[in-house]
Parts: C-alpha cells; sequence; structure tokens
C-alpha cells in the first residue's frame, strides 16, 4: 500500500490499532472512575487531607523507583504482554477494593497498599503501551495514531469523573467492580492487536544497557529538546491544583463551577485531537511545537487574570488544545526518533519527566501561591513557560528546524 493512500486512511479502520484505542479508553476510564472513588473512599475512612496525599503518593513512588527496570524489561520482552499483565493486575486490585469495600474489611493501610501495586502495574504499562504504536501501525498512519490515542485519554477525562462520583453514590463497590471489568475487558482487546515489526532482541543485562534511554536520549538533541520543553512548561504553567482556589474564592462558583473548569482543558484537548486525528500535520512541527508551548504559557497568563468565569474556561480549552499540540508531535517524534530496540527505555524516561512534571507543577502552583497569592503563582508560571520557550529555541535549534515528524527518522542510528 503506498505511503499516499495510507495517510488517507481514517486510523481506526486499522483493526490493531481499533482494539488498541479501545484497550485504551476502557482502562484510561477505569483509572479516572478508581481516583475518583479511591479519594473520596480515603477521605470518608480517615477524614485527614494528609492521606490524600499519601494515596498520590503511594503511585509516584513505584514510577519513580522503577523507571529503569520498566524501560530495560520493555526492550526485553514482548510489550503486547506487559501491557496485558499490567491491565489484569490493575483489574484484580479493583477486585480487592470492591471485595473489601462490600465485606467492609477496607482500611486506610490496604487501601495504600493495593494503589501502591495499582501504581506499580501502571509504571510498567504506560511507557510500554507507548511503544506499542510504532509496530501495530505504518508510519504514514503514526502521527494520527498518537493524536487518536491520546484523544482516548481526554474522553475518559470527561466521562470517567463524572461516572465514577455517580456511581460512587449508588454503590462504592459497584465503582470498583465495574473499574476492574474495564481493565479485564482492555486486557482482553490487547490480546487482539497485532504486532506488525519485529520484536525487540534481548540483549544481556549490563549497567550499559539498563542506562542505555537516557544516555540515548542525551545523544539525541531533537528528543531531548522534545522532552525537555515538555517538562518544564508543565512544571511551570500548570495550574490544575489551584483551580479550587479560583472556583470557590475568585468566581464563587463551588464544586459545580470547580467540575466545568476542571472539564474545560480535556474539552480542548479532546477537539484538536480529533482533528489532528484526521488532518496530521505534515510540515513545520519543531516551529508549531513552540508555538503551541508558547500558547499554553500565554493561556496560563489569561486565566490568571481574568475575572470573567466564562473567559477562564476558554483559556483553560486554549491552554488543553495547545498542549495536545505538543504531546502529539513530542511522542510522534519520540516514537519515530528511536530504535525500536530502545523504545521501552526511553520512553520509561518520558514518562517519568512526564510524571514529574506534573507532580512537581502541583507541589509549585501551591508553593508560590502560598508566598505570593494563587494570582501572581499562575502569571510566575505562565510568564516562567514563556522564558523556556525563549530559552529553548537557543539551547535546542535542531527541534526549531524539523519540518516533518517523519523525517526524524532519517537521523536514527544503525543499532
Amino acid at each position: 500500500m503506498s505511503a499516499e493512500k495510507t495517510s488517507r486512511l481514517s486510523v481506526l479502520r486499522h483493526r490493531s490499532f481499533a482494539h488498541f484505542w479501545l484497550s485504551r479508553v476502557a482502562g484510561s476510564l477505569a483509572t479516572q472512575m478508581q481516583t475518583v472513588a479511591v479519594s473520596w473512599q480515603m477521605y470518608d475512612l480517615t477524614g485527614s487531607p494528609f492521606d490524600l496525599g499519601l494515596v498520590g503518593l503511594a503511585q509516584f513512588l513505584p514510577l519513580v523507583s522503577l523507571m529503569l527496570v520498566v524501560g530495560h524489561v520493555a526492550d526485553r520482552y514482548d510489550r503486547k504482554s506487559i501491557v496485558r499483565m499490567s491491565q489484569i493486575v490493575d483489574g484484580a486490585a479493583m477486585a480487592l477494593l470492591a471485595a473489601g469495600t462490600l465485606w467492609g474489611w477496607l482500611s486506610r493501610e490496604l487501601i495504600l497498599a493495593v494503589v501502591f501495586i495499582f501504581g506499580a502495574a501502571r509504571a510498567f504499562q504506560q511507557p510500554t503501551q507507548q511503544t506499542l504504536l510504532p509496530l501495530i501501525v505504518p508510519t504514514a498512519l503514526l502521527s494520527r495514531a498518537v493524536a487518536a490515542s491520546s484523544s482516548s485519554n481526554q474522553i475518559a477525562t470527561i466521562v470517567g469523573p463524572a461516572a465514577g462520583g455517580l456511581l460512587f453514590a449508588v454503590s462504592a463497590p459497584l465503582v470498583y467492580a465495574l473499574c476492574a471489568l474495564f481493565y479485564f475487558g482492555a486486557a482482553v482487546l490487547t490480546t487482539f492487536i497485532k504486532v506488525e515489526r519485529t520484536p525487540p532482541l534481548r540483549t544481556p543485562v549490563t549497567l550499559q544497557t539498563v542506562f542505555a534511554g537516557i544516555a540515548y536520549i542525551r545523544r539525541q538533541p531533537v528528543v531531548l529538546g522534545a522532552i525537555t520543553l515538555d517538562l518544564f512548561a508543565v512544571l511551570l504553567g500548570g495550574a490544575t491544583a489551584l483551580l479550587p482556589i479560583f472556583a470557590r474564592d475568585v468566581f464563587g462558583t463551588g464544586p459545580g463551577g470547580l467540575g466545568l473548569l476542571r472539564l474545560s482543558p480535556a474539552v480542548g484537548a479532546l477537539a484538536i485531537s480529533i482533528l489532528l486525528a484526521y488532518w496530521p500535520m505534515h510540515r513545520k512541527a519543531g516551529p508549531v511545537m513552540f508555538v503551541t508551548v508558547a500558547c499554553f504559557g500565554a493561556a496560563t497568563i489569561v486565566f490568571g487574570l481574568s475575572e470573567s468565569f466564562w473567559l477562564s474556561m476558554a483559556a483553560l480549552a486554549v491552554l488543553g488544545a495547545s498542549d495536545m499540540v505538543s504531546v502529539v508531535i513530542r511522542q510522534t517524534l519520540i516514537q519515530l526518533g528511536t530504535p525500536n530496540e530502545m523504545r521501552g527505555r526511553v520512553s520509561a524516561v518520558n514518562s517519568l519527566f512526564i510524571g514529574t512534571s506534573n507532580q512537581l507543577g502541583d507541589f509549585r502552583s501551591g508553593l508560590t501561591a502560598e508566598w505570593f497569592g494563587v494570582v501572581p503563582s499562575v502569571l510566575i508560571g505562565g510568564i516562567g513557560t514563556l522564558i523556556v520557550v525563549a530559552a529553548s529555541l537557543k539551547i535546542f535549534p535542531q527541534l526549531a528546524r524539523i519540518n516533518s515528524v517523519e523525517d526524524v527518522r532519517k537521523d536514527i542510528p544503525s543499532s
């Protein structure tokens, strides 16, 4: 099939990608639903905000501690099997929460233990799942596949929390049971994915191979630039942790307004991901990435200065849309710019950076809000993002010169 004809196909008509996409939708919905249920149940059990923080920490620690192991496993073993096993473990964890809630023996400590196991499974699943895309779709469809794949998470972000909250009000065990079914269903769908590329070779385990992902990223200015730009933009520009303060104290809208504010970035991201799935970018990917990250920073500033609730929603939607364009370009560059046998380790490092920027970004927002006030905190983040864009243009000129994302394949070193 010619590249021109392939590029005209809807990516969802590709059977293996359709299974991949549905699997990711099911898993992402379950993740969003369980996040609402676990946080509510933990607070209901203990009444402690600190314990809510421990829930997040219990999921974050496995990501940090397993990063090097995850990447090496993904590059040595069958990636589809790793994803499927991780989804089964996720489902078993949710089934345990359902049973403990139904029969009344669920405790604070057990919740944290189960969430830690869940986080460990997710640490293996997320980067490995990313590396499957180049193995199941033609290169001409990869950019569309990344956009469509990202849309699955936005759909889950819109639907999942509301569904989880409503169902939890009816029955807590029901939420966990449905989450388990979603994860098990995702594992079944993963089984039907057909890998169309040669699986990675099993190289001997040495310190050099374990740290090869970090070393490879350091040698590739395009990949390093894409990851670094996203890391510092999210670290500085993220304002979601402060949305409850804006909803209650700035706009006086209460929980309903908070829900609309949280919804806005996902709506913008979903809209742009659908557009990119049908009309992928074929030119000036590098410049577009810098422009969209700058838009991310500008939208953050508008949100911080806005005194209108609806303008703030619009700014957050632009923020989400801009971030999605950057995500699609970055993920495509990383997957195409990394040899198959290295994608697991590189994706693991990328996932660690994303997780770190989100967690530390929330901490940065809260800390500067405590020191300077909530609006100055947001403005500092937005202005800082624009400074990062300007600095990255100087530090990573190779990234700014990237035209088509497919062109980065030319720079892959032979292995």
